[in-house]
Formats: C-alpha cells, sequence, structure tokens
C-alpha cells in the first residue's frame, strides 16, 4: 500500500482529487491511503516521514507549497512531492526542493493520472526498508542502504552514512532488529552494511577507508554471514 497526502486548501478541488485517486485506485489496483491537509502549515508542523506520495498546491493561506516543501525536505528526502498550481512558472521552483512533476489547473483526469501512475511506479521502486532516527527532536526517514555502518559510542549510536553521521540514543540490539537483514556484527561495537564491505585485512572488514576490528568471537559467524551475502548476489 502506497501511503500519500494532499495538501489542497481549495475543498473543491480537493474533494476532485480524492475523487481521481479513489478512481485511480479501483482502475489499477493499487492500494492507496490517503490524507487530506487544509494547509501547509498542516503537514509542516509535527511533519512524520510517513508518506510515499504527496500532492502540493502551491498557493494557500498560511504556508504556501514552497515553504512547506523546504520544512519537509529537512527530515524527509525520499518523499515524491507533486506541486499543484494554475501557473507553470510556480512550478518550475518546485525542482529546487527536488519535485517530481506538477499538476496544472484546472485539473484533467488524464493528465493526472498519468503524473499518479509515474510517481506509483518511482515510489514502489524506491519503497525500501527504511529507519526513523530521532535528531534534535525531529524525526528523520533514513533508508537503509545508505546506512554503511553503526558503532556504539558513549552509551549512543552513530549511524555512519554515506554523506553524514548520525547520533541517537538507542541500543544496538535495536538497530540491528531495525535494520535486519544484510548487516552483521564485526564486535560489540560495530553492526556492518555488508554491502560496504570491500575486503578484509589484518582481522579487520575493510569499509573504505574504514577499517573495523574483527573480534575473535564475532570472526566465524561474520566471515559466514558476509560469504554468504555475496554468494546470493548481495551487491
Amino acid at each position: 500500500m502506497l501511503r500519500m497526502a494532499l495538501v489542497e486548501d481549495d475543498d473543491g478541488y480537493a474533494a476532485q482529487l480524492k475523487q481521481f485517486i479513489a478512481r485511480f485506485s479501483e482502475e489499477t489496483g493499487q492500494e492507496i491511503s490517503m490524507t487530506w491537509f487544509p494547509d501547509g502549515m498542516d503537514i509542516a508542523e509535527d511533519y512524520k516521514p510517513v508518506y510515499d506520495i504527496i500532492f502540493m498546491d502551491i498557493e494557500m493561506p498560511l504556508l504556501n507549497g514552497m515553504e512547506t516543501a523546504e520544512r519537509i525536505r529537512q527530515n524527509d528526502q525520499t518523499v515524491i512531492i507533486i506541486f499543484i498550481t494554475n501557473m507553470a512558472q510556480y512550478a518550475i521552483k518546485g525542482y529546487e526542493v527536488n519535485a517530481l512533476d506538477y499538476v496544472l489547473k484546472p485539473i484533467n483526469y488524464y493528465a493526472f493520472s498519468m503524473k499518479l501512475r509515474k510517481a506509483c511506479r518511482i515510489a514502489s521502486e524506491r519503497n525500501e526498508r527504511a529507519v526513523i532516527l530521532t535528531v534534535d527532536g525531529e524525526q528523520r526517514k533514513i533508508p537503509v542502504r545508505l546506512v554503511r555502518y553503526v558503532e556504539v559510542s558513549d552509551h549512543r549510536l552513530i549511524y555512519h552514512l554515506e554523506k553524514e553521521d548520525i547520533s541517537v540514543f538507542k541500543s544496538l540490539k535495536d538497530a540491528e532488529t531495525e535494520l535486519g537483514a544484510g548487516f552483521s556484527r564485526c564486535n560489540n561495537c560495530y553492526l556492518v552494511n555488508l554491502r560496504f564491505v570491500d575486503g578484509i585485512k589484518d582481522d579487520c572488514a575493510v569499509l573504505g577507508k574504514d577499517l573495523l576490528k574483527i573480534s575473535r568471537t564475532r570472526k566465524k559467524a561474520f566471515m559466514q554471514e558476509l560469504s554468504d551475502y555475496f554468494k546470493n548476489g548481495g551487491r
């Protein structure tokens, strides 16, 4: 099931879009859960990164679509955003917040369904495992594939990603459960994403420039899990 948000202050357009989404779901068999927000402020405040697709009106009284999208992008880089507007030049600015596309008013079902079909395809392909991390009181949705390894440090966990590190309060056991298959402990301080392991050197797992010590007690299990991972076409 895809989770969708509709952010539209005009009741008439909101009702029309709800009908279009329901019609699309019936025609394609795609299960869709839809939540309506009558203003950008309603979705931006206390935003939770749980949506796959957001249809967003640009002109709204309290918080316009561009400002809303900027806030959402602060802790959700993966949600698909499609703007709704009556002026195409406004929507072009949407690429600054990595919007997928835009829908012009008045809305035609055929054009709308084509854009929704494209968004659903991308969302389904992108609908990968992710973890929700609370950072400075805000929740961020992090795709599992971006996590290189997790490190225990002073009663916190450091998630080492491809482009940044994130520190959170959580146990390594909880992280291991959430991240699931494809991750293995090389010792009691490191949980490694096996897809990033470049090799083994001097009893260390090599992840780029990082050398993570493989403990004597974990070595046999870690090496077996690493071997199984690549045998099964892990990369």
